[in-house]
């Protein structure tokens, strides 16, 4: 099975697609995959499917969903019987049985742990893999294609935020084995994207002061200053304010050298 959900949504078994294009069940599979190899209970997947607004016998549309998953399920494997093997029911739960390694997310998440581990210990050649190849599962928004309820609504809203700063941490690494010039045209995109985000803009200061264009790394700080100043009324950070004075006294030597 692999199930994609770090982009638009899909879900294939044997290589054939089994994510219904209808909305509730298709919600349910997301559910289940996102818990995959753990019991969902129903009434989880009825907050998810219906929140308030559920009826009394919303945990019986539950069981019809998820026949439908189980038909799909069989279809792909060409076997009826197959789907209650691969989407089981656990006393008053759900669980969908989809193989180590199926889900993006979770390739992901484990990817994003071991970059951080090795990140904390100063192994940022190893830090930078594996970030990246966290970076790499990305193929658009998060969950696209799925209407979140509460459980898969906050889960975009993490996978998006964990997504800049898995990036914010795999740049700095890269950074530090030297990647200033390398690295210029990505964190220039990234700060038009971001106007706002500050770590990035000061990582494209760095990489800007590394690769001798001091000047250059003080326009991005000023422009990056009066941004906040204008939509937020705000002074940047305290690393930030350090960064444009460190950039300041270099300019200031530059232009006595020369």
């Amino acid at each position: 099975m692999k199930i994609d959900m770090l982009g638009p949504f899909s879900a294939a078994l044997a290589g054939v697609p089994i994510a219904p294009s209808a909305g509730k069940p298709r919600r349910i599979l997301a559910l289940l995959a996102l818990h995959a190899g753990q019991a969902v209970p129903v009434s989880a997947v009825v907050d998810e499917v219906w929140g308030a607004e559920a009826s009394p016998k919303a945990h019986m549309t539950v069981q019809t969903y998820v026949l439908q998953l189980r038909t799909l399920i069989g279809q792909a494997l060409d076997d009826p019987r197959a789907g209650r093997d691969v989407l089981v029911t656990r006393h008053g739960s759900y669980a969908l049985l989809a193989g180590e390694g199926a889900v993006d997310v979770h390739a992901y998440d484990r990817l994003c742990a071991q970059g951080q581990s090795a990140f904390e210990t100063g192994d940022d050649a190893t830090a930078a893999a594996r970030l990246r190849e966290a970076l790499a599962l990305w193929k658009g928004r998060a969950l696209d294609g799925v209407q979140g309820g509460p459980a898969l609504g906050l889960e975009a809203m993490r996978l998006e935020q964990s997504r800049t700063d898995v990036l914010e941490r795999c740049l700095t690494a890269e950074l530090r084995l030297g990647a200033g010039e390398r690295l210029l045209p990505e964190l220039s995109a990234l700060v038009e994207e971001h106007p706002h985000h500050e770590a990035l803009h000061g990582l494209l200061m760095t990489a800007l002061a590394r690769s001798g264009r001091v000047s250059g790394a003080l326009s991005v700080y000023e422009t990056v200053t009066a941004r906040l100043d204008e939509r937020f009324g705000l002074l940047p950070s305290p690393d930030l304010l350090r960064l444009g004075q460190e950039l300041r006294e270099l300019a200031g030597q530059a232009s006595h050298h020369a």
